[in-house]
């Protein structure tokens, strides 16, 4: 099997919960899953930044003119809506984007659906990644069914899928938040 060169920056822009080595390694782990399930096979870069409620809101507010925080943002970099082709695989390191991910957001959310941290920064980011290789949940309800079932097979992949109940809906699966691309 062929090695590929993925290369994730992170940056941590609050002080509200511990970055740790783990935790890095989750969120790497999570950006390769996605990747390697949607086929991905181009050397490539991401960049990830962890921020809390008043930081993303800000990001949020700039870029979407949404004045409140949301759970994660993703800025895109590479177009796949048509206007450009994925880059061939033997050009060097494309930057496929970039996610902001609020730490203090995801801690909140994963108590509210009742499951861990580290599932909920995982799911994060593997929507996020999904947004940087040009799904979007909000063109309509056959591109978000779309979205939310590559999200559960990833997720089920990486071994942190959770069983639909009927009581919940599929939140599980939902979009975040209301976060989506920039």
């Amino acid at each position: 099997m062929k090695t590929v060169n993925r290369i994730i920056y992170f940056t941590n822009e609050q002080d509200r919960l511990p970055v740790t080595y783990k935790l890095k390694m989750l969120v790497r782990r999570a950006v390769v899953a996605t990747l390697e399930h949607e086929q991905y096979e181009n050397p490539c870069e991401v960049s990830v930044t962890f921020t809390d409620d008043e930081g993303i809101r800000a990001l949020n507010r700039q870029y979407r003119q949404v004045d409140r925080p949301t759970d994660v943002l993703s800025f895109p970099l590479t177009d796949y809506s048509g206007e450009s082709e994925e880059p061939l695989a033997d050009e060097p390191e494309v930057s496929l984007g970039d996610i902001v991910l609020s730490l203090e957001r995801a801690q909140e959310q994963a108590e509210l659906y009742g499951h861990s941290f580290e599932r909920e920064v995982a799911f994060l980011c593997v929507h996020s990644v999904l947004h940087l290789l040009g799904y979007d949940h909000e063109t309509g309800e056959a591109d978000e069914a779309d979205m939310r079932r590559r999200q559960h097979a990833i997720m089920d992949e990486m071994g942190l899928g959770i069983p639909e109940r009927p009581d919940e809906g599929t939140r599980q699966d939902a979009a975040p938040d209301d976060g989506g691309q920039a």
